[in-house]
């Protein structure tokens, strides 16, 4: 069955501004080549986007020849103001923009421990306030937020998780009851996937596992083009997964004696100590990035060495069980180790797995959740405000 006009003309009104978001300013010619559609067409969908304040003329295009320049067309970037909030267990990382991404704020804030539950919220929320009134923000849309921990698949919201401050779950409330926008939270892991699949080193696959390795380790997977979070909401808890050489086992209460006692950020920091490339530093995983650079700088084979066999008894597991294909390094780690980590790590995997995994650096390192939870929020926010276009 034919689509009726109306349903035609809001195809080619969403095309249109998926375009123009992905590719900035356009020329009605441009979006015509791009589209597929007749000119006139394109001249209608222009007129219908700029009266319903979604798209105005931004510039010109010079040209070669003779006659008036042709208009640019972009997307009315105030519109729909954005935030992104990436929690961790000692503060906040902030993340203002407009419709478009252009980063208006980013700042963070450290939050200690001795802080209680009341307090650590009014922290945090006071400060998103602050950043949101300094950037402008006058329209804030969306909140997209990254923590550790579980999301309720069912709910959509942070599961009470033994082991996390209490003020993360008391946050989410606070920040819809005080700024009035849409929350959306998220597991961290995930939204630094999302963010290498968008814009990093897994923006040419459909498939492949995430391994985020910072403080701690974790696992996110896309799989045929979807992000999969299991039965619960905890796919990819790669901390509690048995593995040979750590003296213990993990239990449902820690996850010591799993692959997190491997490479967690604690273990890397003791690797590069026995191995002479200790780094300084408060922050156990910039301390474990720290040794991970200066390894690599200092050509270390034996540290490097025993890191990869150490991460590519998960990589293995992961690729064993899922045959993603690919494999993602992440957080600070992943960062710091590059190319010369991952082509260790994939050489280790291919020994202890018989499916073809190619092993690849992350290029994001930790402001990967920042940057996912932004994307979460911008497909929010775009969702809605073009779907009546």
């Amino acid at each position: 069955m034919a689509a009726s006009p109306s349903t035609a003309r809001a195809a080619n009104d969403r095309l249109a501004l998926d375009l123009l978001q992905q590719e900035g300013a356009l020329t009605a010619g441009q979006l015509k080549n791009l589209t597929g559609l007749s000119r006139p067409t394109v001249a209608d969908l222009v007129e219908r986007l700029g009266a319903a304040g979604l798209v105005h003329v931004v510039g010109e295009a010079g040209t070669e020849r003779r006659g008036p320049n042709a208009r640019l067309y972009g997307i009315v970037a105030d519109r729909a103001h954005l935030a992104a909030l990436d929690v961790r267990t000692g503060g906040v990382a902030v993340v203002v923009t407009d419709l478009v991404g252009t980063t208006l704020r980013e700042d963070s804030l450290p939050i200690g421990g001795e802080a209680g539950t009341g307090p650590a919220v009014e922290q945090a929320v006071a400060f998103l306030e602050g950043a949101v009134a300094a950037a402008g923000a006058t329209r804030l849309h969306s909140i997209g937020v990254g923590a550790p921990g579980l999301v309720d698949p069912a709910t959509g919201e942070l599961r009470d998780t033994s082991g996390l401050p209490a003020w993360h779950r008391r946050l989410l409330t606070a920040l819809r009851d005080r700024l009035g926008a849409r929350v959306l939270v998220e597991n961290e892991t995930n939204l630094a996937a999302l963010a290498e699949q968008r814009t990093g080193a897994a923006s040419d696959r459909d498939s492949f596992a995430f391994l985020w390795l910072g403080h701690g380790v974790g696992a996110a997977l896309f799989l045929d083009g979807r992000l999969r979070r299991g039965a619960s909401g905890g796919a990819g808890e790669i901390g509690f997964l048995p593995v040979p050489g750590t003296g213990g086992l993990p239990s449902a209460a820690g996850c010591e004696g799993g692959f997190h006692s491997l490479a967690g950020a604690e273990a890397v920091c003791a690797l590069g100590e026995r191995y002479g490339v200790g780094a300084e530093g408060a922050d156990p995983a910039l301390r474990a990035a720290g040794a991970v650079a200066r390894a690599v700088e200092t050509g270390r084979e034996d540290f490097l060495e025993d890191l990869a066999g150490r991460l590519a008894v998960g990589a293995a597991a992961v690729a064993s069980v899922l045959d993603p294909g690919c494999v993602v390094l992440g957080g600070e780690v992943g960062l710091a180790g590059g190319e010369a980590l991952a082509a260790r790590v994939q050489r280790h995997t291919a020994a202890l797995s018989p499916l073809a995994t190619q092993v690849r650096a992350g290029v994001l390192g930790g402001g990967a959740v920042l940057g996912g939870a932004l994307r979460m929020a911008q497909d929010a926010a775009r969702d809605e405000l073009f779907a009546g276009a």
